[in-house]
Order: structure tokens, then sequence, then C-alpha cells
């Protein structure tokens, strides 16, 4: 899944100025073949709503799986989310982002957090839940996330962006920790949004 997904990251971030591809396998639902989609979800949000696929599906979003006392990727990954949240401030594109920690990253904490870095719902949603559940929907975004107590703050994980259209479609993503990958991803949800409007 992590060879595949590097293949399909490269190709994301070198998309030009056309449609952006669906990305991921095809499956087979009710005997006909459909491309990879988000499935159902359900979790909650900063302000302790409830926020499922169809609460995003009015357009595009972004979404990248962290957790607030994440001592290694996690700030700059959240530094490169403010710079899509600021760039796209009036647009029609939402922000998700799924903890990986639940049993510490509350309602509450993430109330907390999203009030420190300034930013609010419904434009960007703080999601947790059941801890199986958001690591079990973590592989559907091509996102890795492993409990391991050796790894800085107790997690393995990617920093990956992932934008998905409003049909729950990965449609592009990018490494967060990397500015250049970000400036591309821009450009990918740009493409999006003109999509959205067509």
């Amino acid at each position: 899944m992590v060879i595949i997904a590097s293949s399909w990251m490269m190709i994301a971030c070198e998309t030009e100025e056309k449609a952006l591809p669906v990305l991921g396998e095809m499956t087979m639902k009710d005997g006909k073949e459909v491309p990879h989609y988000i499935p159902d979800f359900a979790f909650l949000n900063q302000d302790s709503l409830i926020i499922r696929n169809e609460d995003l599906n009015s357009g595009p979003y972004v979404a990248d799986f962290f957790f607030t006392h994440c001592p290694s990727i996690c700030p700059t990954v959240t530094k490169q989310m403010l710079r899509i949240h600021d760039v796209f401030k009036e647009d029609n594109l939402k922000l998700v982002s799924f903890t990986m920690d639940p049993k510490r990253d509350t309602v509450a904490r993430l109330k907390d957090y999203s009030s420190r870095i300034e930013v609010e719902a419904p434009k960007w949603h703080f999601l947790t839940g059941d801890k199986k559940e958001l690591h079990d929907i973590a592989t559907d975004f091509f996102s890795v996330v492993i409990e391991d107590d050796e790894a800085p703050g107790g997690f393995n994980h990617t920093g990956k962006l992932i934008l998905v259209d409003k049909n729950r479609h990965i449609r592009a993503f990018c490494e967060g920790t990397d500015e250049e990958d970000v400036d591309d991803l821009i450009n990918d949800i740009k493409i999006l949004l003109a999509e959205n409007e067509d």
C-alpha cells in the first residue's frame, strides 16, 4: 500500500492544469467496478458535533492524521495545513484532521488546540472517536498509522495531506512536511475547486 501510495503521490504532485485523476484501485460493489472511495465514518469534532461524510460533500476537503502532543512531524504538517487554510479561507474547501490518539485527544483538547491555532469548524474539523476506527480509516486515506511505544510520541505515521472530492474520491496528495509538495497540492486544489464549479 505504501509503495503504491508513493507512486500516486508523484503523479498527484506533478499534475498540470487538467482534470485530476481519481486515485486508488478499482473495487467491486454490487457486481460493478467502482473507483476507490472513502467509506462512511462518524466522529466527534472539537465542538462535540458528529461529523459524517455527508457533512463534507458540498465540496472538496484536505485531510491529515495527527495528534496534539506529537513531538515529530505533526507541527510542520499543521503549519502547512494552516497555509492551505489561509489560501482558501474564502473558498468552498474544508480541512479535516483525524487524531490518531483519541485517548489523549478528547473533544476538549481538540477545542483548545484549534483555538490556539485560531481556526474553527466548519472550516476545519478536528475529529476524535474510537481508536480502531480512526486507525482503520487511515488506510483508506493512503496514510500509515502504527502504534509504537518506541516511536516519538508513541506512533509511527506519515505526514500526508490528502485531497478528497465531494464524491469521496481521493484526487491528489502530497507530503505535508515538504513545502514545495504542498505548493503543488495547492495548485491541485485550485483545479478541483474549478471542477466543482462546472
